[in-house]
């Protein structure tokens, strides 16, 4: 015999039902029909649900259904929006880009290459350290008295001796002091041609041909031809 549900309050068998029916997530439109008819099922028939009460939770399943259908409808926006997004990042590819980083790349030609960094502040003496891959270093730049931004040098491709360096990727450290010897703060900036972009990480991330990966996070300028930088 199956037992009445008094419907002026929340029973055991009611809290049961919605557990079932919800598995214990945020309830949803099927997960609300199936609690309505488990109410209606199991009511008394001497005593069946108020009809005002039994109204609102009509209406407040309309409410769920049209909410639902509005937040389907903003994740279709989102993800059309993220499509055209990836597309504009796509057009980037062939382009010279600047990013954060350290890392530059030499043809080995003796050409060398650039190298950009900003300065928090002023620096009444400042150095560009590169090393190859081994972590020796190769070429010290004394750059003297920096203003504080951004500034952009060419590096010869050359070792302290002169002699040409052998392509290959290179790190580049910066040393800024003050004339007290206080640090100054540096960010190091990259740049390359942009030959591909990957979307597996959630992201869009770029690939530089100089070897660097970096997220679109980390872009910083894109060029149609590449800038020319001073010479130290």
């Amino acid at each position: 015999m199956t037992t009445p549900i008094d419907s002026s309050s929340s029973t055991p068998g009611l809290t049961q039902s919605l557990s079932q029916a919800t598995g214990g997530q945020a309830m949803g439109k099927d997960a609300f029909l199936k609690l309505l008819v488990a109410q209606i099922k199991h009511q008394d028939p001497l005593k069946p649900q108020d009809s005002t009460q039994f109204v609102a939770e009509l209406a407040q399943f309309s409410s769920l259904e049209q909410t639902m259908g509005i937040n389907e409808r903003l994740d279709l926006l989102a993800l059309q929006s993220r499509g055209l997004q990836n597309t504009e990042v796509v057009g980037m590819v062939g382009k010279q880009a600047t990013v954060r980083g350290s890392m530059l790349t030499i043809d080995g030609s003796g050409t060398g290459a650039a190298v950009g960094f900003s300065l928090d502040g002023e620096s009444a003496e400042t150095k560009l350290i590169i090393r190859d891959q081994s972590g020796r270093t190769v070429r010290t730049l004394d750059l003297g008295q920096r203003n504080a931004g951004t500034s952009r040098i060419q590096w010869d491709g050359r070792s302290d001796a002169g002699q040409v360096q052998p392509a290959g990727t290179y790190v580049v450290e910066v040393e800024a002091n003050t004339e007290d010897g206080s640090p100054v703060t540096a960010s190091q900036q990259t740049s390359g041609i942009i030959t591909g972009v990957s979307f597996d990480k959630g992201y869009p991330v770029l690939h530089l041909d100089n070897g660097t990966d970096v997220p679109i996070s980390d872009l910083l300028r894109v060029d149609s031809t590449p800038v020319t930088p001073s010479t130290p």
